[in-house]
């Protein structure tokens, strides 16, 4: 919720364009000062999920680990700059787990005022199948949830 020097949001990170214009758009649309922002990410072990007849080596698994903690601290070092560059403090958490589930844990830890999601405008189809991220925030959130639909942030200025 809010604190005496201002709200707690949380903003979910990745490594993709929709996640880079919510956090955009929160700093350029809804920020406001005294605001203690905590971002987000959780570790999606993708490339094991797509190697699965590698899994039974576990050199194999340790060096797709290894490439995905890499991935993560590019990710960091790249929002934290961001961060610098705005004159905008806060912090990451890193969590595990299902991803729609660890943002609310996240978010209640940290509690947060607001939760901020970007979405990949999946099409009615799949995301009935796939299920969404930013669906399932909206529906389990104990917050307002800000879903930020892309558009180029040069657009985020009109």
């Amino acid at each position: 919720m809010a604190t005496e020097e201002g709200r707690n949001v949380v903003i979910v990170i990745d490594d993709s364009e929709f996640s880079e214009y919510a956090f955009d758009f929160y700093v350029l649309q809804v920020h406001r000062p005294g605001d203690n922002i905590t971002l987000v990410h959780c570790l999606e072990y993708t490339s094991l999920i797509h190697a699965p007849a590698l899994l039974t080596d576990p050199v194999v698994v340790a060096e797709l680990i290894k490439e995905e903690e890499v991935k993560v601290k590019h990710l960091v070092e790249k929002y934290s700059e961001k961060m610098k560059k705005i004159h905008v403090g806060g912090k990451v958490k890193q969590m595990t787990g299902k991803v729609g589930e660890a943002i609310i844990e996240a978010a209640k830890g940290e509690n947060a005022a607001m939760i901020v999601v970007g979405t990949r405008g999946m099409g009615k189809m799949r995301r009935t199948f796939l299920g969404s991220v930013s669906d399932y925030c909206l529906h389990h959130s104990p917050v307002p949830v800000l879903v930020c639909r892309y558009k180029p942030v040069n657009e985020l200025k009109k």
